[in-house]
């Protein structure tokens, strides 16, 4: 597979860019052609993981094994990685549901598997095209399908239940054996309802949060002002919360929306590190240059 450069990248983005910038419905996406901008690298909680504050979300409309990042198909998926990693993404955000497992595989014959973070998701909703696995079955194909012999973070997917820390007990079990074996280096839970990510946040055994928010309340748990402060609580206590559904799933999307929601996220103080899914490289460039802006206005000591 032929590695596309960043400067061929830049050169191809900037003949299109018109075109570009009106099939994302954006406006604003062009000025960040011209940037060379790095993102940079925080520390996630307690858990001494290192990362880039932004990771290369591949689920957006993730589901029955497929996701927009997949649909670009292995190449599109390989260069866009490399762009990613090209810009100091140093985080990759998978799951089993989206598919993306043997996709991050390709991407990772290109980019040092040392120099980044995994993090990936563990389904446990049994469906039509889903066969549930216990912890360490998961771990055993997940780390086949990537290529890599541990996995950085994994996550109990798409918790609801008030009540999933006593329901997943055995999974968390398998998972904190996993940790000791050195097979994963920390764990956590996404959540996708008000009383699961409560129950998280209280919860000595969540080392890393994954949580929806945004300052509309598009696609998340509830109202960013009942959300923020749990995720305040879980961030005090030391976990590692990632931010997802920053842009809404492409409900915010507009300039100033996409300014607002990284100014509520990153001025929050509450959030180390986002995930976002992009599936063309001047969206990741706009961001980072926003980002970048806006954590230079921070006191961060």
């Amino acid at each position: 597979m032929k590695r596309i450069t960043r400067r061929n990248f830049i050169k191809n983005s900037i003949k299109g860019s018109a075109a570009i910038t009106a099939t994302l419905g954006v406006s604003g996406v062009t000025e960040s052609l011209a940037t060379n901008a790095k993102i940079d690298q925080v520390v996630l909680g307690k858990s001494g993981v290192r990362l880039s504050r932004l990771a290369m979300g591949t689920g957006t409309h993730g589901w029955k094994h497929v996701s927009d990042q997949t649909k670009l198909g292995v190449k599109g998926f390989v260069d866009l990685a490399q762009h990613a990693y090209d810009s100091g993404v140093t985080f990759f955000d998978v799951a089993d549901i989206y598919g993306s497992h043997t996709f991050l595989r390709e991407a990772l014959k290109y980019i040092p598997r040392e120099k980044v973070v995994i993090l990936t998701k563990i389904w446990t909703k049994p469906n039509s095209w889903m066969h549930v696995q216990s912890a360490p079955a998961a771990l055993d194909r997940f780390r086949k399908e990537i290529g890599t012999d541990y996995l950085d973070i994994v996550l109990i997917h798409s918790q609801t239940s008030p009540n999933w820390l006593e329901e997943q007990k055995r999974m968390r079990d398998d998972l904190s054996e996993a940790r000791e074996k050195g097979i994963i280096r920390t764990m956590g839970a996404s959540c996708h309802s008000l009383d699961a990510l409560k129950a998280a946040a209280d919860s000595d055994w969540v080392e890393i949060l994954l949580t929806r928010i945004n300052p509309t309340g598009a696609r998340m748990d509830g109202p960013p002002e009942k959300v923020m402060p749990v995720i305040k609580k879980a961030h005090d206590s030391g976990k590692g919360v990632i931010g997802m559904k920053i842009f809404g799933c492409g409900q915010l999307v507009k300039e100033k929306e996409r300014e607002a929601s990284l100014n509520f996220v990153l001025k929050s103080g509450n959030v180390d590190a986002m995930t976002i899914g992009f599936d063309k490289g001047v969206q990741m460039e706009d961001t980072i240059r926003r980002m970048n802006r806006i954590v230079a206005t921070l006191d961060l000591k």
